[in-house]
């Protein structure tokens, strides 16, 4: 028990608990449905993702507002390339173009000192922006070859009979889990986070380290954008709009201190879950949209307040 209070997903675990005992009991009947089921969790895949990478760059202490804005972009780019590149190719530069955001806005961030929220917030505008004049603002789709080729219904649909989206969530969260808690980099990561003076001390270089968790971030937030284009093979100017924030609130409702050093993967799935399942059951109460927006700000106060106490508790600074 002592080791469970101290994981850092714990706050995200009673959360998730918690909120599935309201649920059962204002609307079991709507709730535990199966389509209501394979909705949340297959919005909640997508969401991880971005909140993963979104908990890797705030263990550093830093912050990326752009990742809303790159999962459009890496949507759009996989649609519209795919023409010319085919769909393998087209994979391979969306991709491609998720990094080069993440890297540019690293450097920036570690090379000339400023200050990530306004680096990735200019990321964010900038990424938008070649969004709209890319598309033109009209909506692209995927031609019929592409939608039936192999490496798209890898990607989207189902594979035995569970969304794709689902079983890659499961795959990458585990193989981050692997890196952030048994190999050098992952401890490298929360040193750095946790003191940068004390971490370079020991001879970590801390901005390689920035520089992986951006890159890293924007590889994930690009990965999300094609597997919902895989699957919804559609693309339109606000994809991926205020994403960003969700995220933000999914990383920290599982854990991630703002300050930095303290994060858990699995508490960035469970914090998505927990985003995800109030804004459809606020939906299919009839609420309107506002309390979806006051319930995001109420409940990333709460947790932020929540996670400082819990890590003071344990004996952490904050």
């Amino acid at each position: 028990m002592k080791q469970l209070v101290r994981g850092q997903g714990f706050g995200a675990i009673i959360g998730a608990v918690v909120m599935l005992a309201v649920f059962t009991l204002i609307d079991f009947s709507g709730w535990w449905t199966i389509q209501t089921i394979s909705n949340v969790t297959q919005f909640t895949a997508i969401l991880a993702f971005v909140a993963m990478g979104q908990a890797l760059v705030i263990m550093t202490k830093e912050i990326d507002l752009s990742v809303g804005s790159v999962y459009g972009l890496a949507g759009v780019a996989f649609i519209t390339m795919e023409p010319a590149l085919g769909v393998p190719g087209s994979f391979l530069v969306a991709l491609g173009v998720a990094a080069l955001v993440g890297l540019v806005q690293a450097i920036a961030v570690v090379k000339r000192e400023l200050p990530s929220m306004i680096v990735t917030l200019g990321g964010l505008f900038t990424a938008r922006g070649i969004i709209y004049v890319w598309t033109g603002g009209s909506v692209h789709n995927f031609s019929p070859d592409a939608r039936s080729h192999p490496l798209t219904r890898l990607f989207g649909g189902e594979l035995f009979g569970i969304e794709a989206a689902i079983l890659w969530l499961v795959a990458i969260a585990a193989i981050l889990s692997l890196v952030l808690w048994a190999t050098p980099f992952g401890n490298r990561l929360l040193a750095t986070g946790g003191s940068r003076e004390s971490a370079e001390s020991r001879g970590v270089r801390t901005d390689r380290v920035k520089i992986a968790a951006f890159v890293l971030c924007s590889l994930l937030a690009g990965f999300a954008g094609i597997l919902t284009l895989c699957n919804q093979p559609q693309t339109h100017v606000t994809l991926g709009e205020n994403m960003e924030l969700e995220a933000i609130a999914a990383a920290v409702i599982g854990g991630c201190l703002l300050t930095g050093g303290r994060g858990s993967i699995l508490g960035a799935i469970l914090g998505a879950l927990i985003v995800v399942s109030f804004r459809y059951e606020l939906i299919a109460l009839g609420a309107p949209s506002s309390w979806y927006i006051t319930f995001v700000g109420v409940v990333l106060i709460a947790a932020v307040i929540f996670n400082q106490k819990l890590a003071r508790f344990l004996g952490h600074s904050v």
